[in-house]
């Protein structure tokens, strides 16, 4: 927590000085609070000496932010009349919304997000960037500035929210339909901001595809170390569907169409990204974002819509520790997801026993949208929903494990174990070593929830076929005892006994028989 800036007044009334947020492009973020009513708010103070040039800018995101209402853009607030007297030049203050997550970077220095953020929060994550770049768009407003600093977190109702903050070097395209400003943070601009060329939204387009590569895998697509010009000389080299640009261990420069090893996402989902990237990170903006065949515009969201849409299916082979992912569609039923099980796992539908973490079994005529992952609620990856497949046909089985493939600098390491790497290498390598000891322990841990599973199940069925046997046993007495009656009839005191006695055992049944329905119910 910053510590509020001194030349300040700590007080305005209610209101007292929490902590400086942060500086923009125009001035000082900072946080205050309400001490009667405890509301807290944002107030961005422009800065003294602005060039009349970003005197305008700063008013031109004042009048941009007042006007837009969107869940995933922050709001503005209208500023509390204490707080006025903070505006020491003739510039307003800016109020807005305060996120009490802090903002993305934040969250990707995190340790756990070293090689990238959980798939779950991968998907949230473009899921509310997406509409809030669609919404600024059809509002004709290009952000210009997208980047993990202008992203804040915000714990909603069900999960985190992201909000697009920072509109200082927005730009209306109103005031004309082509911009040449160079505005913007080096790292994530598109090419033609940094060659001072006319452009259009789809400088947004490459930001956006930037910042989702980060959150995939942890580090920037393109040479995030290099200076500028020569990051520019050597990227013109790059083929129209290469998304990452970089140095290998031995310095040489490699450029590549695939998402880099390691990452948190499943095998389906990472490819649908991978073609997604590449018409984000296209180098010629007339074709970023675009479908090259139909050349249609805004095909990015609509691609996009569609990857968010998937209904996945996790299946954990319990035989090789291997995660199967499928797409499926509301019309289908278990059946016919056993059937590419079976082409991947090499085990036929017949001999498929398929486990819920509940511990039902998966019947073939089942909605097969019974184990399929709802990613509107942004969950941990531990807790997805997965399906566990067993081979009905082994009683006992060693399982042979599919090792994980180590990444490339784990590999590299192990082969060149006296050659010194520079800080960056050692930090990507300690990162890819510690993602690679979770990835092993979260395998284990999977495995070890699977085969509870099943031994619950075992130990139902245990159970039952007990009760059943106890049952069947009562059931037979019954018979014996009324045959015994009716040979000898039930006068004596004798045959007294033995009539209590059967109905004791009747008794019995009737309670096997209430405890098999409590089973099976």
């Amino acid at each position: 927590m910053s510590r509020p800036p001194s030349m300040q007044p700590q007080m305005c009334g209610p209101w007292e000085l929490k902590e400086r947020l942060g500086t923009g492009g125009f001035g000082n973020v900072t946080l205050w609070q309400n001490k009667e009513s405890a509301t807290q708010i944002a107030i961005k103070q422009c800065r003294q000496e602005l060039s009349a040039k970003n005197k305008g800018r700063w008013s031109l995101e004042i009048q941009i932010m007042k006007r837009l209402n969107h869940m995933n853009v922050v709001a503005a607030r209208d500023v509390p009349e204490e707080l006025q007297k903070l505006a020491t030049n003739d510039l307003p203050l800016l109020a807005m919304e305060y996120c009490q997550g802090g903002d993305l970077r934040k969250y990707l220095n995190l340790l756990e997000n070293c090689c990238g953020m959980r798939e779950a929060a991968v998907l949230t994550l473009i899921q509310d960037i997406s509409s809030a770049l669609t919404y600024l768009h059809g509002m004709r407003i290009i952000h210009r500035d997208l980047k993990p600093e202008n992203i804040v977190l915000q714990q909603g109702e069900k999960r985190l929210v992201h909000k697009i903050i920072d509109l200082g070097y927005a730009k209306e395209l109103d005031q004309s339909s082509l911009c040449t400003s160079f505005v913007g943070t080096l790292q994530y601009l598109a090419p033609e901001l940094l060659e001072q060329q006319k452009y259009t939204v789809a400088v947004d387009y490459w930001s956006f595809g930037t910042l989702v590569f980060e959150c995939i895998t942890g580090f920037r697509p393109f040479l995030p170390t290099w200076q500028p010009v020569q990051w520019h000389n050597k990227l013109l080299q790059k083929q129209v569907d290469d998304i990452v640009v970089y140095e290998d261990l031995t310095g040489e420069v490699r450029f590549s169409k695939h998402l880099p090893n390691p990452h948190n996402l499943n095998k389906l989902l990472a490819g649908e990204l991978e073609s997604w990237l590449q018409m984000m990170l296209r180098w010629s903006p007339k074709e970023r974002g675009k479908d090259l065949i139909q050349r249609t515009s805004c095909f990015c969201f609509d691609e996009l819509s569609r990857i968010l849409n998937l209904k996945l299916v996790h299946v954990l082979n319990m035989t090789s520790a291997e995660i199967f992912t499928y797409s499926v569609q509301p019309q289908e039923d278990v059946a016919s997801l056993q059937e590419r099980i079976a082409q991947d796992a090499r085990i036929p539908p017949a001999n498929q026993e398929l486990l819920l973490e509940a511990g039902l079994a998966l019947e073939p005529h089942n909605s097969v949208m019974q184990c399929a992952i709802d990613y509107s609620v942004c969950l941990e990856e531990l807790s997805l929903p997965l399906v566990f497949l067993f081979d009905r046909s082994c009683y006992s089985y060693e399982p042979q494990f599919t090792p994980r493939v180590l990444p490339e600098n784990i590999r590299f390491v192990q082969n060149e174990l006296k050659r010194l790497l520079p800080y960056s290498s050692q930090r990507r390598t300690w990162g890819q070593a510690w993602h690679t000891i979770r990835a092993l322990k979260e395998d284990w841990q999977r495995l070890q929830q699977g085969q509870k599973v099943k031994n619950e199940m075992v130990s139902m069925h245990q159970r039952l076929k007990a009760t059943l046997e106890f049952f069947s046993t009562s059931l037979h007495i019954d018979i014996d005892k009324y045959q015994e009656q009716r040979a000898t009839g039930i006068g004596t005191t004798h045959g007294r006994i033995k009539y209590y006695s059967a109905h004791t055992h009747q008794f019995t049944s009737h309670s096997a028989q209430k405890a098999l329905w409590v089973m099976t119910s």
